[in-house]
């Protein structure tokens, strides 16, 4: 059966030669496990027109306890390169950075005045050693209509419930643009029944959050995938703590925002983001700004969310769950998901918007959903239904600024495709824009394809169109005529190397805020 909680709950490496040039970056011949300084890879992300960043993070042991990844107490010279092509006989860009202790001997090299719409090769040296090859891409030149946007999509990786193969068979796509939407690690200690085994017990401590990103990053299936293309993030609530709310952790936790600062002090040091974005110490706890734009030309603006450090507490019960229809704290006019800073930048996002598509990356169903099946309601109080005047704003500025928008949402552990009503409390209520919900890579373990309720809850919301319940991503390709979207699928993550198969294609148009069967 399906039900909101049950959906809430639960070996190729790109490593080349010494001389760099015997294996192309895109080639998926299985390879051992990389040794030395570079065992957890390399990724580029937030890209530009003109620039992006390049992103590595030194490790001999990436499961050391302390976090350190087997190194020693002294910062480490590090090269880089950047080349037009993946043998490197073309370099165009070349520097040194210090990988330091403090950091986790992690390095976040930004470029800027690259060609636009450009595709590069890049790769690192250390300690007489070289990195693997990373692909990048910058954006089209603002003013650019004519280059499509590749984008592919995903949420919740949970290493002990599953083989990385989603991250495999993404890579083997070669997007332009990967998007991650939450739950990029599992903060959880050691389940049961693991598929695989993970280090460390739960994570509490910047050293525990260190190990697991770690652990993650030398995975051969996520290295695969973060060295193809340029990666944009989010996190959501298990980068943390489970069902975070602002500064209100799920259980009675007093050093909460000493766990939450150390948190995303990791998730910076692990993810390829840009300086401006590195976690800000204040009294009352870190804060990390991870709310932005990324523009694809005039093809499409992608608007990454943050609806976990701004949020106001769960409705009616203060803790996240599902409630009924008489929850009314849900209707509160002055409730926020974004805050009200986030929110007056997004209002002003659109408003501003010349781009054919604007695409919302955020993490928590935002169309209306009743999780009750018969008689009966019942709404997540963690989702946009327990904060209905703020998806009110929301859709209201959609539709004044007349966007072609369309919601990328993680989180729930299977594919969902719906539209989004300007007022769902209205029955006649237009929709304004496309919901796309993707799947877990891992979460949940394998899933099925549909469940014995997977009707019921499709007839009970009508405007909600498609659903599967396997693990996998989305992919989609944006033009100014249409946006394609797939929802590739696996049957099984417990096994490696399973294939994915397309279970439900669309294709939205612009003006047209609906799901047109491909």
């Amino acid at each position: 059966m399906i039900t909101r909680r049950s959906l809430f709950a639960g070996g190729v490496s790109l490593g080349l030669s010494a001389a760099l040039g015997a294996t192309p970056v895109r080639a998926a011949a299985r390879r051992a496990p990389l040794s030395g300084l570079f065992t957890l890879g390399v990724a580029s992300g937030e890209p530009t027109h003109d620039g992006v960043v390049l992103w590595t993070r030194l490790a001999k042991d990436p499961i050391a306890l302390d976090g350190f990844g087997g190194l020693p107490d002294r910062p480490v010279p590090v090269q880089w390169q950047l080349a037009k092509d993946e043998n490197f006989r073309h370099v165009v860009r070349r520097g040194a950075e210090v990988a330091r202790r403090a950091a986790a001997h992690s390095v976040h090299v930004e470029l800027d005045g690259l060609d636009p719409g450009a595709e590069y090769f890049y790769r690192f040296k250390a300690g007489g050693e070289l990195s693997p090859v990373g692909r990048t891409l910058t954006a089209p030149a603002p003013g650019t209509r004519g280059r499509p946007l590749n984008l592919s999509f995903t949420s919740c990786a949970d290493y002990q419930t599953g083989w990385f193969t989603p991250y495999r068979r993404m890579a083997e796509d070669q997007p332009d643009l990967i998007a991650f939407l939450g739950d990029y690690i599992y903060e959880y200690g050691d389940y049961k029944y693991p598929v695989r085994d993970q280090a460390g017990g739960e994570c509490l401590d910047l050293a525990g959050y260190r190990v697991r990103h770690a652990q993650h990053k030398a995975d051969p299936e996520s290295q695969l995938a973060h060295a193809i293309a340029p990666w944009v993030v989010v996190w959501d609530d298990h980068d943390i703590e489970n069902a975070w709310a602002g500064d209100v952790p799920e259980q009675p936790d007093p050093p909460f925002l000493k766990r939450r600062a150390e948190a995303f002090q990791a998730y910076y040091e692990n993810m390829p983001l840009r300086r401006a974005q590195k976690p800000a110490q204040k009294p009352d706890g870190a804060a990390l700004k991870l709310y932005r734009s990324i523009r694809w030309g005039e093809v499409a603006n992608l608007h990454l969310l943050d609806t976990r450090q701004y949020r106001d507490l769960y409705a009616c019960t203060g803790k996240s769950g599902t409630v009924g229809p008489d929850c009314l704290d849900r209707f509160e006019p002055n409730r926020t998901i974004l805050g009200r800073d986030q929110e007056a930048w997004l209002d002003d996002r659109l408003k501003r918007s010349r781009a054919t598509w604007d695409l919302l990356g955020q993490q928590v169903f935002l169309m209306e959903m009743d999780w009750t099946n018969g008689e009966g309601k019942g709404y997540s109080n963690e989702g946009w239904d327990g904060y209905v005047a703020s998806r009110n704003r929301l859709t209201a500025a959609i539709d004044a600024y007349r966007r072609n928008a369309v919601v990328l949402t993680g989180d729930v552990h299977s594919h969902w495709a719906g539209e989004v009503k300007r007022d769902h409390q209205d029955p006649g209520s237009k929709s304004v824009a496309v919901e796309l919900v993707t799947t877990s890579v891992t979460s949940a373990g394998n899933g099925l394809d549909e469940y014995p309720n997977t009707q019921v809850l499709l007839e009970e919301n009508p405007h909600v169109k498609f659903f599967n319940g396997r693990r996998g991503y989305v992919r989609t390709r944006l033009t100014q005529q249409e946006m394609k979207v797939e929802f590739r699928s696996l049957s099984r993550v417990t096994e490696p190397y399973a294939p994915a198969y397309t279970s439900g294609s669309f294709v939205i148009e612009p003006g047209r805020p609906a799901l047109n069967p491909a």
